[in-house]
């Protein structure tokens, strides 16, 4: 069944630097903020290191589509999960 996971940036305070934040129905992670990529990408980064949380011991979940959301702050990626053959 397919999931989504919705992407926020976080911007910079006095002890933390610009970081993306990942949300799925069961999980979120916070990643710095990667500043060699572009927007685009860096989005996508964070909901694939979501991705990799959720698959520990349960198969693999991977980003079947993604755009920016309507209103401009943040991204909405749909998610898949996969179980490998035995």
């Amino acid at each position: 069944m397919p999931q989504t996971i919705i992407t926020r940036y976080l911007g910079p305070t006095n002890h933390r630097g610009s970081r993306i934040k990942a949300t799925a129905w069961r999980a979120s992670v916070t990643v710095p903020y990667p500043h060699e990529l572009n927007s685009d990408r860096a989005h996508r980064a964070a909901a694939e290191a979501l991705c990799a949380k959720l698959a520990e011991g349960e198969g693999v979940w991977n980003i079947t589509a993604g755009a920016d959301l309507p209103a401009g702050n943040g991204y909405a990626f749909v998610i898949e999960h996969f179980h490998p053959a035995d």
